[in-house]
């Protein structure tokens, strides 16, 4: 229980850091944010709690593929909210284009056997 509490105060601090930090400067903010901290911890996480070295390797591995359909979210966005649109319909969309892009994402990797799904 412990740990569990610690590993909730450590990953909370990330993001209210990085929330904070991005008030101050979009870029440090950015640049920040776009750092693999989540899957960091993770890793630490499942060495702390010794995990098998396969199953820390395989979440590396399947984190690779599960961000890059995710990228193009971070082209709509901006560019949604720049031409004004809500931030509620841009946070649909930008999901919807995450999910479409996944699907797409797993259909093409499958033909070179990598099963995301």
């Amino acid at each position: 229980m412990k740990m569990l509490i610690v590993k909730y105060a450590v990953t909370a601090a990330i993001v209210v850091l990085v929330s904070e930090v991005a008030k101050r400067s979009d870029k440090v903010g950015a640049l920040i944010a776009s750092l693999p901290f989540v899957t960091l911890l993770v890793l630490i996480w499942m060495f702390v709690e010794k995990e098998p070295t396969a199953k820390l390797a395989n979440h590396a591995y399947y984190t690779f593929w599960y961000v890059l359909p995710t990228l193009p979210m971070f082209l709509l966005l901006p560019y949604m909210l720049r031409r004004g649109e809500g931030f509620w319909a841009t946070m649909v969309a930008s999901a919807l284009l995450t999910f479409v892009c996944f699907l797409l994402t797993a259909i093409v990797l499958k033909r070179f056997g990598i099963e995301l799904m």
